[in-house]
């Protein structure tokens, strides 16, 4: 709701850097991506200083992932270790006799946990296995604070969900062998 005395020039959209971060300052607009890369999640990261926004952010990353159907929310799918429910769904893509791409989808039945999930598929989903398994993704969530600011219960979640897709990158090098 527009606050009295306001001109429209206040009211418009202004021009965000981040393109997931304008969607919290402007829920109207529409988010002009599917997947936010990694350096875009660090970048908003650093220009965001209070954890509550941190964590409001988080949350609307979650809101770019694709849904899953009911049938993708399978046993096979779903991750162990999460105190929430978390499902990665992986595609595998076998390019011209080259490395295997490694794809994931996921989702979460929590709202923080579906915002881990899209950052931990920004590191992780389009990628090689030999990439895949060079990723420290302990690294990054340590430069992004979730060691001090996650329960033990959701860090232990997101190395759960680490472990299943490097599970999975083994996987696929042994095949490709």
């Amino acid at each position: 709701m527009a606050r009295p005395g306001a001109r429209d020039s206040e009211l418009a959209p202004k021009p965000y850097r981040f393109h997931t971060l304008a969607s919290l300052y402007w829920p109207e607009r529409e988010l002009w991506a599917s997947m936010t890369t990694i350096d875009e999640i660090r970048d908003n990261f650093e220009i965001l200083d209070e954890w509550d926004d941190r964590y409001r952010y988080v949350i609307e990353l979650g809101r770019t992932l694709e849904p899953m159907s009911e049938a993708e929310h399978s046993a096979e799918n779903k991750v162990n270790g999460c105190v929430s429910q978390v499902w990665l769904q992986k595609l595998i893509d076998h390019r011209d006799g080259g490395a295997p791409i490694l794809t994931y989808r996921g989702d979460s039945d929590a709202h923080i946990v579906r915002g881990l999930v899209a950052i931990v598929l920004s590191l992780y989903s389009g990628r090689t296995p030999q990439e895949i398994l060079a990723t420290d993704a302990i690294a990054v969530f340590d430069e992004f604070g979730f060691r001090d600011h996650l329960t033990p219960q959701r860090s232990n979640g997101l190395r759960s969900m680490v472990e299943r897709i490097k599970t999975d990158a083994k996987e696929a090098l042994a095949e490709a062998s």
